[in-house]
């Protein structure tokens, strides 16, 4: 098994990925949202792809089956983050047919090395129940920051 990054190439099958991950993680897409998502991450990927955003692979011949993607974000330092560049994993998905092969330890693997190679100062994700075991094998700790996570959202008509 081998890990790599994903391209430009690729972009077709990283929104295949991503819708299968949403609809499996969200349930059934409302028809508008899958639309729109299918329309416009293709533009998103283009514009990020191998800038701030690294998606890391398994290919089953020319197919990619599993992923994560890397979300490099730049904050104002501080003790939490030192330098301020920092990462947040997204879309961690492993298509049905291809689990329970090692393929999403792999690839969370070979996202660390690449934060290490990214010197980012800390990797932020949110684990699902199904998840977390894996992301704990890879190194991942409870946040203990005293912080709670809390989120705004704009409705968009």
């Amino acid at each position: 098994m081998r890990v790599e990054q994903a391209g430009l190439n690729d972009i077709d099958a990283l929104v295949s990925l991503r819708l299968a991950y949403l609809t499996e993680d969200h349930g059934a897409l409302d028809a508008r949202d899958a639309e729109s998502i299918q329309r416009d991450l293709p533009g998103y990927f283009r514009a990020h792809l191998g800038k701030d955003l690294f998606v890391y692979g398994i290919r089953d011949g020319e197919t990619l089956v599993s992923c994560a993607f890397l979300l490099l974000v730049e904050k104002p330092m501080s003790p939490s983050f030192p330098n301020g560049k920092t990462g947040l994993v997204l879309n961690v998905y492993t298509r049905p047919s291809h689990r329970r092969k090692g393929y999403a330890k792999a690839v969370m693997e070979a996202l660390l090395a690449g934060a290490r190679e990214k010197a980012l100062s800390v990797v932020e994700l949110k684990a699902t129940e199904n998840g977390y075991p894996l992301y704990r094998s890879v190194g991942f700790r409870d946040d203990d920051s005293g912080y709670r996570a809390m989120r705004w959202r704009e409705k968009i008509t």
